[in-house]
């Protein structure tokens, strides 16, 4: 037996592979092969389930005190389109859905050092007074850390009293790639991968669930994307508190790093990997906001069984660039996913089946 059938009967054996199996998979397996392998875990896992969840998305400042050098969303107070919502707006913005019957808030935005630590806590009450029934998914572990420096206090205070007022989970956003070396290229100013890292563990102690990504597509390896997966598989195996592993494209217009972002075999390929390498985080998503329609009902197929949601309005994304819908509606979900062969199950942010 070669190796490359010995690493594939692993895996369709339900075995874990280390890095260097993955690099070898990336290297050396066909296309096909590896989208063979993927859907044979995505199909153990959840058979022919794909998940999606009724969603709002909510960007309240796009006023940043970093420059990340991918990002095309972040403003400097003063500039040109530069915004903050007043808790007042955050209201208006919720109760303008409250028709619909959404089971999650996403919350994030921008490193913003004129707004007072009480308003993250009046937003968060806000919300869940106006919806008491929804999950909070909100503030990237990169803005839990600079609100903790900001404000001089413990991240497990910020955490804890964020939870207080009504903090439910935390996405994932801000891990980009950890390489220390790309970060210097990438996003100098922001939060360190291993302290990116730390500030998931540390709420994952404090039973608050979160996701995790990776943006690729850009200036990283796949020596760099495998080490990436490897501290993130490393921490599940520690704590257990991922729910869900989001590769996230790199979008490449309106932003000074000058990279193409990721064709459609990487994106098949990145997919692929990262079902069969994370093997102790149950889901993978499919960000069709980030990737589009079409590719995201082919990431089903290849490893992924989360479609996202109907989002209804992503702003970041499509500030660099992303020419996908801002949002969708539930019936176009369930079609998009059943036009790819699958049973859409709408859920909620824990990924428990909704009615």
């Amino acid at each position: 037996m070669s190796d490359l059938e010995n690493i594939l009967s692993r895996v369709h054996e339900g075995g874990r592979i280390s890095r260097e199996d993955a690099l070898f998979l990336v290297r050396s397996a066909g296309l096909h092969q590896l989208g063979q392998a993927a859907l044979k875990v995505r199909t153990r896992m959840f058979g022919d389930q794909a998940f999606f969840v009724y969603n709002q998305h909510l960007n309240y400042t796009n006023i940043c005190s970093n420059a990340c050098r991918f990002c095309a969303y972040s403003k400097r107070a003063g500039e040109e389109g530069a915004y903050v919502m007043s808790v007042d707006q955050v209201r208006e913005a919720i109760k303008s859905r409250l028709h619909e019957p959404i089971d999650e808030i996403h919350v994030v935005g921008g490193l913003n050092p004129d707004l007072p630590y009480d308003y993250y806590l009046e937003m968060l009450t806000a919300i869940k007074e106006i919806r008491p029934e929804v999950h909070i998914k909100a503030f990237t572990a990169v803005e839990i850390a600079y609100l903790a420096g900001q404000y001089e206090k413990t991240r497990e205070q910020v955490l804890t009293e964020f939870v207080q007022a009504g903090l439910d989970a935390l996405p994932g956003g801000g891990a980009e790639v950890f390489s220390p070396q790309l970060r210097r290229e990438l996003c100098p100013e922001k939060l360190s991968g291993e302290e990116w890292l730390k500030v998931h563990e540390l709420a994952h102690s404090l039973n608050i669930p979160t996701n995790c990504t990776l943006l690729f597509g850009h200036v990283e390896s796949w020596t760099d994307r495998l080490d990436h997966l490897q501290a993130l598989r490393d921490l599940q195996d520690r704590s257990g508190g991922f729910l869900c592993f989001i590769p996230l494209p790199y979008q490449p217009g309106r932003n000074e790093l000058q990279a193409s972002g990721p064709d459609g075999v990487d994106l098949v390929k990145m997919w692929s990997i990262s079902r069969i390498f994370l093997d102790n985080i149950a889901h993978i998503k499919a960000y069709w906001a980030f990737c589009g329609i079409k590719a995201a009902q082919l990431g089903l197929w290849y490893g992924a069984d989360d479609f996202d949601g109907t989002i209804v309005e992503e702003k970041v994304g499509h500030a660099a660039g992303a020419d996908t819908p801002t949002g969708l509606g539930v019936d176009q979900l369930r079609h998009h996913i059943r036009a790819a062969g699958m049973n859409p199950v709408r859920r909620d942010s824990f990924f428990q089946p909704r009615i």
